[in-house]
């Protein structure tokens, strides 16, 4: 790792805090403790981890979606942010390689015709998913035939593909399993339309802090800090990214 100097503490840490941005609802990575209302997760124990090896008190700057956090990269709210990397958010944020994938995928209906991921980019089909997330920023680029309606948040999502008969809910394949057992008869199509690429980031214009950032992420893949945050949480359905 690189040596921490006093420098790279300040270009980490403007404030002499270190703010870490967390995405509050990807439920893979944070959580709300109960007993506290603080964020806890596997996002919350890696921050922490940075924290701890940059010399630096942690602060966690918990945000109510992707969008919202990544919309705050340039407004001096956080130092740190754990989200999905995707090209539309690499304008204001300087991302790590990803420590973890999570795979993206569709739910249908009970009596769909939909048999594979490659079947829903159709005319006349309806796929309706949450606003600013990764995942829907991808579709937003690759879907060519069918409709693409947004919503914020999942439970929003959910409350509308069985309400209004969407065709398809896309979202992160753990969190469509949970959906699937409320809706006897609906099915999650196997496959995946992308995987997200779950990363580190700090705002534009602090190079020697993402140059750390990056080197920091690819050592807790390796020595298995991932792993174990991952396994301390009682986390399923995330894939340790392979070393960039």
């Amino acid at each position: 790792m690189t040596e921490v100097t006093a420098a790279l503490r300040s270009e980490f840490a403007p404030t002499g805090t270190l703010r870490v941005g967390l995405n509050m609802s990807n439920f893979l990575l944070t959580r709300t403790d109960a007993a506290s209302g603080k964020p806890l997760g596997v996002a919350h124990d890696l921050g922490t981890e940075l924290a701890r090896r940059l010399g630096l008190p942690v602060e966690f700057v918990p945000h109510p979606n992707p969008g919202a956090l990544a919309d705050a990269a340039n407004k001096n709210v956080w130092d740190v942010g754990f989200l999905g990397a995707e090209p539309a958010r690499a304008n204001e944020i300087d991302f790590t390689p990803a420590y973890v994938e999570i795979d993206s995928t569709y739910l249908v209906p009970p009596g769909s015709p939909l048999k594979t991921v490659d079947d829903v980019d159709r005319k006349g089909i309806r796929i309706i998913v949450p606003n600013k997330a990764a995942y829907e920023l991808y579709l937003s680029r690759t879907i060519k035939n069918a409709e693409l309606v947004r919503e914020p948040g999942g439970d929003a999502c959910f409350k509308r593909f069985i309400d209004e008969k969407f065709d398809a809910l896309a979202g992160l394949r753990p969190r469509l399993v949970s959906d699937q057992a409320k809706l006897p008869g609906s099915r999650v199509l196997e496959g995946r339309f992308t995987a997200v690429q779950q990363a580190a980031g700090v705002p534009k214009g602090r190079a020697a802090a993402a140059k750390y950032l990056s080197t920091f992420i690819e050592d807790v893949k390796a020595s298995g800090l991932v792993a174990k945050a991952i396994k301390d949480n009682n986390v399923v359905g995330l894939t340790i990214a392979a070393k960039a």
